[in-house]
């Protein structure tokens, strides 16, 4: 990679553009998913570590041809890059008793950064495979390998006891598996406004659709909200 090369407008332009098309895609994907972090990051992510790759990249050619003599450490600026990303990663992780969540938002975020290191130094053939590498463990391998439909439940209702016992009859007659409760109470306007948040694994024959709308015939339950929490 030549220095002038590097201090094309159009390498530059064309970098940044790979950068916004392949971290946008992944961030597409974790956005559809209500992942804790989206297009935006994923996008900002990436050009970052693209920006700061070719800032590397410049500083070393033009330290190079000014001081042939010097040796140059050629990765100073992105050794921070890999760190920083697992910091920010680690903020999309969520640990519950049972479960812990967001661990592959918190991988395609680390990986998007090393997208952007690649892209900046230029090495297309690397950034493209792994983009693609990306892809494929995201989407397609869910169809190869049976991944459990594990949802996040969230219902708010009133009269606790009998709302209670309905739960626990609607789960045993749909076959639904529980793995874990969460419970809390609110006060609105002086009247008691339960909350269940059940994690949850869907049989294969019972829809999202057909699931909110069984519950919602529950006179006592106000309110159904299903997340899917599988990535």
């Amino acid at each position: 990679m030549r220095k002038e090369e590097l201090m094309s407008a159009y390498v530059i332009l064309v970098r940044l553009c790979l950068a916004i098309l392949f971290a946008g895609v992944i961030g597409y994907d974790r956005q559809r998913k209500n992942r804790p972090a989206g297009l935006r990051t994923h996008i900002l992510v990436c050009i970052g570590a693209t920006a700061i790759s070719m800032i590397q990249a410049a500083v070393f050619y033009q330290k190079i041809n000014e001081y042939p003599q010097i040796s140059v450490d050629q990765v100073r600026l992105l050794a921070p890059i890999v760190s920083g990303i697992g910091f920010l990663g680690a903020g999309t992780i969520v640990v519950t008793k049972q479960r812990v969540a967001g661990l592959t938002t918190a991988a395609s975020l680390w990986t998007t950064a090393a997208l952007g290191i690649a892209l900046g130094m230029g090495y297309y053939e690397i950034a493209g495979l792994t983009f693609l590498g990306v892809i494929f463990s995201l989407t397609v391998i869910r169809f190869i390998v049976r991944i459990p439909d594990v949802k996040r439940l969230e219902i708010h209702y009133v009269h606790r006891v009998a709302t209670k016992e309905f739960f626990a009859d609607f789960f045993k007659t749909h076959h639904i598996e529980l793995t874990d409760v969460q419970f809390d109470v609110t006060n609105v306007d002086g009247k008691k406004i339960y909350r269940n948040t059940f994690t949850i694994h869907l049989p294969k024959d019972l829809t999202h659709v057909q699931l909110i709308e069984e519950l919602s015939t529950n006179p006592d339950i106000m309110k159904v909200r299903l997340v899917s929490i599988n990535e």
